[in-house]
């Protein structure tokens, strides 16, 4: 192959950049997208003919191909020493102070998300490799313009450090090879192991990574490809990565052995990502018929047929394997209204309780203050022993069906589920569009899976005339109705502030855009990006 040459085209420099895009950090992120950038753009397309066929069928099932894999025994590489314990892993987005607050949290792991939790500007995109980069090192700290001083408490006691680079589908349009752009992805990974692996390791940690938004094992085994060439391209020893896949695409979940068998001399486990996974199932049956038209988005428990079967086969699956099996994400931030906190922390302990019991080796919180119950929730059942692999579940027998049971979902579709995903999805667009993955809003930490189930189920219940607990048919005159209601009340908030108006009024039409236009986009953020690079031309 000709040595490549990636081009940055970047809207301005960001501090340090000179630090991170290194002539020998481009040279190798060219080789990655030169070996894999055009599998990528294969599988992408398989994604496409895979919804399509699934469209027409209504039907999605356990694959008769790879039956044999899932028959066999085998298992995948046991964890590192310091990845054995992951009782409680709190997420965040790479931002400077954010990481600080994560590594002083407490938590066993920090999921350093460079995806659903960041906004993709190239402040974030570059800014996050030179915290991830401090953050290795223990050399990070923070003074704010108003004097505040942020560092580590305790630098050798800080959360294994675990990065979310972004999905499969996402461009990195400021670096470009022949006139491409580079993979989201191989940008995200490329970058942290080419200045991170060696260090870590003389570090006695690794170079781990949280896999988020595939469909296939096709896409693990990509993904395989990318950490044994990467390996070996800087003299690490082979099944030195370990990586975590998110289980949140409905087609996924038919694939969990097969996901692991792909990565099994560099998994580490599975989890559980709630809110994509129910964006999964409604984009991916969005016109397969009522049975799969939810209930408001929060009636959706981890208790409804469908999700106790997703998750139930997950633990089971992982720890036939050896793998970790981790929980989902509890987004509740604490305030100063101690009635709010005291119902919000029952319902996370209650949640937490349940995946302890279910066997779950360990769960997420968005925010410090959730920490600790985690912890002791997961002790009380762990007690010295740092998972609980040992728990095989071998009463879990889940079918097909089960696993596609929507129309067993408990719930109401209501008017105020409604006007909630329009107000929640203009929110955090307009966080996400200023360059702010993570919003807090309404005491609960947003990442963009929010934004994508409030759009899609907009677009389900539109394009299924769904009828409304008070009897009313969900319409494009009602949705803009709810719109208009939701947008007035967001404008008096923001009074004379002519910059938060007009990034309104941006978020608005995006979000409107992607709730009623017959032409589904698959994902929010990437017309999102357009509107980015749009302003960073202007």
């Amino acid at each position: 192959m000709p040595d490549p040459t990636v081009t940055v085209d970047a809207p301005h420099d960001v501090e340090r950049s000179e630090e991170i895009l290194t002539p020998e950090a481009l040279a190798f992120l060219g080789e990655l997208q030169q070996r894999f950038g055009s599998t990528r753009d294969e599988l992408l397309e398989a994604r496409r003919t895979r919804r399509a066929e699934v469209s027409r069928t209504g039907r999605l099932d356990f694959l008769a191909e790879t039956a044999k894999v899932r028959g066999s025994e085998w298992q995948v590489a046991p964890a590192p020493a310091d990845f054995q314990d992951r009782r409680v892993e709190i997420t965040g987005p790479t931002t400077r102070k954010m990481a600080i607050n994560a590594l002083n949290s407490g938590a066993k792991v920090w999921l350093a998300d460079l995806e659903d939790a960041n906004t993709p500007h190239w402040d974030n995109v570059i800014g996050g490799q030179v915290n991830l980069y401090d953050a290795v090192r223990r050399t990070i700290e923070l003074t704010t313009p108003e004097g505040k001083h942020y560092a580590l408490k305790d630098p050798n006691g800080i959360p294994v450090i675990v990065p979310r680079p972004r999905g499969w589908h996402f461009d990195e349009a400021h670096l470009t090879l022949d006139g491409t752009p580079l993979v989201g992805a191989l940008v995200d990974f490329g970058l942290y192991f080419f200045h991170n692996a060696a260090e870590l390791l003389e570090r006695g940690s690794g170079p781990y990574f949280y896999l988020p938004k595939m469909e296939s094992h096709l896409e693990a085994r990509l993904w395989n490809d990318v950490f044994t060439y990467a390996e070996e391209r800087l003299g690490i020893a082979p099944g030195t990565v370990r990586a975590t896949v998110l289980i949140e695409t409905i087609p996924a979940a038919f694939e969990m052995e097969e996901i692991l068998y792909e990565l099994r001399d560099h998994a580490a486990g599975l989890n559980a990502g709630r809110w994509d996974y129910l964006f999964s199932i409604i984009k991916y049956f969005r016109d397969s018929g009522p049975q799969f038209t939810l209930p408001d988005r929060n009636a959706v428990t981890m208790n409804a047929p469908m999700m106790k079967a997703y998750s139930d086969l997950l633990v089971s699956t992982c720890h036939r394997r050896g793998a970790f099996a981790i929980g989902g994400m509890a987004a509740f931030i604490p305030s100063k209204d101690e009635a709010a906190n005291e119902a919000a922390f029952a319902k996370v302990r209650a949640d937490k309780e349940r995946e302890a019991k279910a066997g779950f080796d360990g769960s997420w919180v968005a925010h410090p203050g959730m920490v600790e119950l985690c912890k002791e929730v997961f002790t009380s059942v762990l007690g010295d022993r740092p998972n609980q692999l040992d728990v095989l579940r071998e009463d879990v027998d889940v079918e097909a069906e089960d696993l596609l049971d929507a129309g067993a979902t408990p719930g109401e579709r209501t008017l105020d589920g409604l006007r909630g995903n329009v107000d929640v999805g203009i929110r955090y667009l307009q966080a996400w569009l200023a360059g702010n993955g993570a919003a807090a809003i309404h005491n609960l930490m947003e990442d963009a899976a929010t934004a994508e189930i409030s759009r899609s189920q907009i677009w389900q219940w539109l394009n299924s005339s769904a009828t409304l607990s008070s009897g009313e048919t969900v319409t494009r005159e009602l949705v803009d109705q709810v719109v208009d209601e939701a947008y007035a009340a967001l404008l008096a908030e923001a009074g004379d502030n002519q910059t938060a108006r007009e990034s309104l009024e941006t978020a608005r039409k995006l979000f409107v855009e992607c709730a009623i236009d017959p032409d589904f986009p698959d994902f929010l953020t990437l017309p999102a990006y357009e509107e980015v690079l749009r302003a960073e031309r202007a």
